[in-house]
């Protein structure tokens, strides 16, 4: 029985780290590389000799994780905030970086961590191929501003390009989206395009274009550049 309370006092940062990481990459965020930035922290967790360089590095994977997720969750846009890609495959790349002087036992700690970047760089392949020929995500677009009644078109796929668009009606429908819009990180390119840019190595740029089609309904198409 004591030994199974030493080894729970000892593991206890583990659960810790580990509740913390899925808080931080599942609310209210919920896109797929949010979820699989947690990996880095799981294999970490396996990999740590001690639970002094465990928790150290525990918590630089977990503060690399907040800033790999939350800024985009917030909308926040610009060459310093990680693309939804780049949760793929630099930020475990980064975090191999991070835990690779404090593995327990240097020949398996490496193949746990080359492991992990190799899943990185497939997970990213998988991601980029479905996304050649399917249409955006909400890319900050949706969830619309409350009050407004939104109604989706087919949107369109074509030479290698797709796009998404709604309908947007209700009082004063048109200047409510373009406020939300720029709230969540669109700039004006043109008077009819509104762009917005993320990813620290490779951009992710997506545009939105608001179509007034009356005082109180707006249509907005976007696409990834």
């Amino acid at each position: 029985m004591s030994t199974l309370g030493e080894t729970t006092r000892l593991h206890w940062w583990k659960a810790a780290l580990l509740v913390a990481a899925v808080i931080v990459a599942t609310f209210p965020w919920t896109a797929p590389a949010s979820v699989f930035g947690v990996v880095p922290i799981l294999i970490w967790c396996f990999l740590a000799r001690s639970r002094e360089a465990g928790v150290i590095v525990g918590l630089i994977l977990l503060a690399l994780l907040v800033w790999f997720v939350v800024p985009r969750g917030l909308g926040w846009s610009g060459s310093l905030v990680p693309s939804e890609v780049e949760v793929y495959w630099l930020y475990p790349v980064i975090a191999a970086v991070v835990c690779l002087p404090a593995l327990r036992r240097v020949s398996t700690g490496v193949l746990g961590l080359v492991t992990m970047v190799l899943a990185g760089f497939l997970a990213t392949a998988v991601v980029l191929l479905g996304q050649l020929e399917a249409k955006p995500g909400d890319e900050g677009v949706l969830p619309a501003p409350s009050g407004l009644r939104i109604a989706e078109g087919s949107g369109y796929c074509g030479s290698g390009n797709c796009s998404r668009e709604v309908t947007a009606t209700g009082d004063r429908a048109p200047d409510l989206m373009r406020e939300h819009l720029e709230s969540r990180g669109f700039t004006v390119r043109t008077p009819e395009r509104l762009c917005r840019a993320t990813g620290l190595v490779f951009t992710h740029e997506v545009c939105a274009e608001p179509k007034r089609i009356s005082s109180d309904a707006v249509e907005v198409t976007w696409y990834v550049n």
